[in-house]
């Protein structure tokens, strides 16, 4: 089978002036995803090395850049899952784990429990190899600098790149047809210590099975789980989706099955719950899709002539 891959750096009001450090990143994460793919690697690995890239750049709400909690520390989140067994590992509240999403691989490889938060999942990173950092070694200056502004002036979106928005994500496919989606987030802003948002759950902000493919979510967290939009889009790939989307243009709903379940699913979380957000998907054969509702979304994915598809 041929290898797919398709990642995102979060749906969002983005600037103009981080349009190119977004596309930068997700630029980045393809080729460190991809290179693996392409010489034959796992689509575990895959996704694992695509958010690691964008863990790592603090222009994305997840790993060192994540918004800070109304305490003024970072709390991350990330799930990986595999769409073969349907199994998932997924690890919250994390506060001194660099790559969220490295911990979460080793609660889907190592651990009987599909999800750890806190204090307990980060024992468990240090029982498996995983280094913890200080918390304050996950705080970025733009992030302080935005906490600070809130702390002062009340809770503001201007103050934030991406105030509501955010969270990296990667679904994969290697030339063994094995199927693994993962997403991984810092959270909302002045989020009360202890929230989970949308992004560790199974179904809401990731969700893979072989038989009909994978999804990654990004957006409000709250209104995502209300509609458990990963797994919504899923089934809508299980079967051949109607276009109901009473405003779109005439020929708006003639796309691929993968961009039409896309759209569908993000058209139910606007229509139910009058909330933004977006997603990223390859289905079951590697066809990628995509749908946002906010002013932008970071994504991209490899096209069939193995060139990069970039977009803000």
């Amino acid at each position: 089978m041929k290898p797919a891959l398709i990642v995102h750096g979060g749906a969002w009001d983005i600037p103009d002036e981080a349009v190119d450090a977004c596309k930068s990143g997700c630029q980045r994460a393809l080729g460190a995803g991809w290179t693996l793919l392409a010489g034959g690697g796992s689509a575990l690995d895959a996704v694992e090395a695509a958010i690691m890239v964008l863990e790592d750049d603090p222009v994305f709400d997840a790993g060192y850049g994540s918004h800070l909690n109304l305490d003024g520390r970072v709390e991350c989140d990330a799930i990986v899952m595999n769409g073969a067994t349907l199994r998932s590992g997924a690890a919250a509240t994390l506060q001194r784990v660099k790559n969220p999403i490295q911990l979460a691989r080793k609660i889907l490889e190592n651990c009987p429990h599909m999800m750890l938060v806190a204090e307990g999942a980060e024992r468990f990173a240090k029982e498996h190899g995983i280094k913890l950092c200080k918390p304050e070694e996950l705080v970025s200056e733009a992030e302080q600098e935005a906490w600070m502004k809130c702390k002062a002036d009340k809770h503001a979106a201007e103050h934030h790149r991406g105030h509501e928005q955010g969270t990296v994500g990667a679904v994969a496919i290697d030339r063994d047809g094995r199927l693994f989606a993962a997403t991984s987030t810092g959270g909302t802003c002045c989020k009360l210590p202890g929230r989970v948002g949308d992004s560790p759950l199974i179904g809401c902000g990731c969700y893979a099975d072989s038989e009909a493919g994978g999804v990654s979510c990004t957006g409000y967290g709250e209104a995502i789980m209300k509609i458990v939009m990963a797994k919504t889009a899923v089934d809508l790939l299980r079967s051949r989706v109607t276009c109901v989307d009473p405003i779109a243009a005439a020929d708006a709903c003639d796309l691929s099955s993968a961009d039409l379940a896309a759209r569908e699913a993000v058209h139910l979380l606007g229509k139910r719950t009058h909330a933004t957000g977006g997603l990223i998907l390859l289905d079951r054969h590697g066809n990628p899709g995509f749908a946002f509702n906010t002013p932008r979304m970071a994504y991209g994915y490899v096209a069939l002539d193995g060139n990069f598809v970039i977009a803000v």
